[in-house]
Order: structure tokens, then C-alpha cells, then sequence
């Protein structure tokens, strides 16, 4: 292995770490868009008195974590259109929560986080769908992602 592939690989959190990280902001961000708190707020308390196995998060993934959901709310005025877009004959507002907070968390990582293979976005989506959504609406999201993904030719 070569120095930069050894570098690349020691900075990058193990995959399985980065999916508790998403079950995290998708937690996070639940609070944020049904409690009508402050993203600033929700932040500090989750990681005081959120479910055991997200307070237990080492500090990278919790800013990992941190991160996407800072993301999503700043951006979400750009993720919404593209999820609207994408989601024929569905209005974002009718959507189940979750499932829209796993769109907008998706789309953020598409355009913001360009070094995360889009296969490994979707495969995180419909994992975070299938734990707190339910096996119907894995579908759903697999088909709007999976049109997003071809809209913006990311691989």
C-alpha cells in the first residue's frame, strides 16, 4: 500500500462507525424538524441525553454527525426543490418525516460530500429506512434517490 492510499484510508471512520453517525443525525434532525428547536439546542442535548448508543459515539463521529446535520439545515433549500422534483406526484409535506429527513440527508451527502460514493449514500438511505421507517417505504427512497443520483451523473 502507498503512503497516500495508507493516509486516505487512517482518516476515513469505518463504515459501520459512519452508520451509527447517520442514525444520529437522522435522530437529530427528527428533534430539529418536529420540536421546532434550534439546531444549536438539539445538538447539545443529544449527545447529553440521547439513546444510549449515540452518547457513546467517539468525538469524530459525533462531528461527523454534527456535520451532516448542519448541512441539511443550512441547505435545505436546495435539497427540498431536488427531492420535489424527483418525487413525482408526491409533495415533500406529505411525506412520511423520517423518510424525508433520509431524502434531505441523502441529497445533502450527494452534493456536499462528494468523496462518499453515491452507491454508499443510497445503501446508508435505505439501511436508515428500513430501521426507522419500515420495508415499504425502502422503495420509495431507493427510487427518488436513485433518480436524483442519475439527474446530477454521480457515481
Amino acid at each position: 500500500m502507498t503512503a497516500p492510499a495508507e493516509r486516505r484510508t487512517s482518516d476515513r471512520l469505518p463504515r459501520e462507525s459512519r452508520h451509527h453517525a447517520r442514525e444520529a443525525a437522522l435522530q437529530i434532525l427528527y428533534q430539529w424538524e418536529v420540536g421546532r428547536i434550534p439546531m444549536g439546542d438539539v445538538l447539545e442535548s443529544f449527545w447529553v441525553e440521547g439513546p444510549p448508543d449515540a452518547v457513546a459515539l467517539s468525538e469524530p463521529l459525533r462531528e461527523f454527525a454534527a456535520t451532516l446535520v448542519r448541512g441539511v439545515a443550512e441547505h435545505v433549500e436546495q435539497l427540498d426543490p431536488a427531492i420535489a422534483e424527483a418525487a413525482q406526484h408526491w409533495r415533500l409535506e406529505r411525506m412520511n418525516v423520517l423518510d424525508r429527513l433520509i431524502l434531505r440527508l441523502s441529497v445533502y451527502e450527494f452534493l456536499y460530500q462528494p468523496e462518499t460514493p453515491a452507491k454508499v449514500v443510497i445503501n446508508e438511505a435505505l439501511e436508515l429506512a428500513r430501521t426507522f421507517s419500515g420495508y415499504e417505504p425502502v422503495r420509495f427512497v431507493n427510487g427518488i434517490l436513485d433518480g436524483i443520483r442519475k439527474t446530477m451523473n454521480r457515481e
